[in-house]
């Protein structure tokens, strides 16, 4: 979801950015516009379309998403991987299950992806998959354990993406909401995890990028 401000670029830079980033896919564009005016949060479009190069560029066949909402990442996911990729998306929303399988069919890749409706925690334990890619963004005070449940089913050499770890640039303040000091101590945990090679890129709003060894 659009940060309130970015954290690390100048305002000037950031415009340049937005207007340079247009959206010329009508049904995504669709889909930004009623998560604005519902308040979904969705990724930034910049985000979705990074996490679909990676997809693609990384070869991946199967990916596992915690946070599904309306989908809008799922539809960058699987045109990245192709007609022979699969996602596994998870989501405890009946409302937000109906939203995205009406734009998943819409878009053409439904028949690519199982949804997997539940609170992520009581989910994951129970997948047997292996997975190339593992996509994060739900809730921020269970991003540890998402993590490390989506470790055990994630194949060496694949692509962790995490979303939110800037949190509109105040994990580096002294904020004490719950969702920031999850993130401060998630971030460190990310960057020194033993399986994984990991940074934060200054992308959206702060998106964590590692490779599992």
């Amino acid at each position: 979801m659009k940060a309130k401000f970015d954290a690390i670029t100048q305002p000037e830079q950031a415009e340049y950015l937005d207007k340079l980033l247009t959206q010329s896919d009508s049904l995504l564009a669709e889909m930004e516009a009623y998560a604005a005016e519902h308040r979904v949060p969705i990724a930034d479009r910049e985000v979705a379309r990074f996490v679909e190069i990676t997809a693609r560029i990384s070869g991946a066949r199967k990916a596992l998403e915690i946070g599904m909402a309306i989908g809008y990442t799922v539809i960058h996911l699987a045109r990245g991987m192709g007609e022979n990729g699969q996602v596994v998306t998870i989501d405890p929303s009946d409302e937000m299950i109906s939203a995205a399988t009406g734009y998943l069919k819409r878009a053409g890749v439904l028949d690519r992806v199982e949804i997997e409706r539940g609170k992520a925690l009581e989910v994951m334990p129970n997948l047997e998959e292996t997975f190339d890619l593992l996509f994060i963004d739900a809730l921020k005070e269970e991003y540890s354990q998402y993590l490390d449940l989506g470790l055990q089913r994630l194949r060496s050499g694949g692509v962790v993406i995490v979303d939110n770890l800037l949190w509109g640039g105040k994990v580096a303040t002294g904020d004490t909401e719950s969702s920031t000091v999850a993130l401060r101590e998630f971030n460190q945990y990310f960057i020194n995890h033993p399986q994984l090679i990991a940074e934060v890129l200054p992308v959206g709003d702060g998106l964590g990028y590692a490779v599992k060894l």
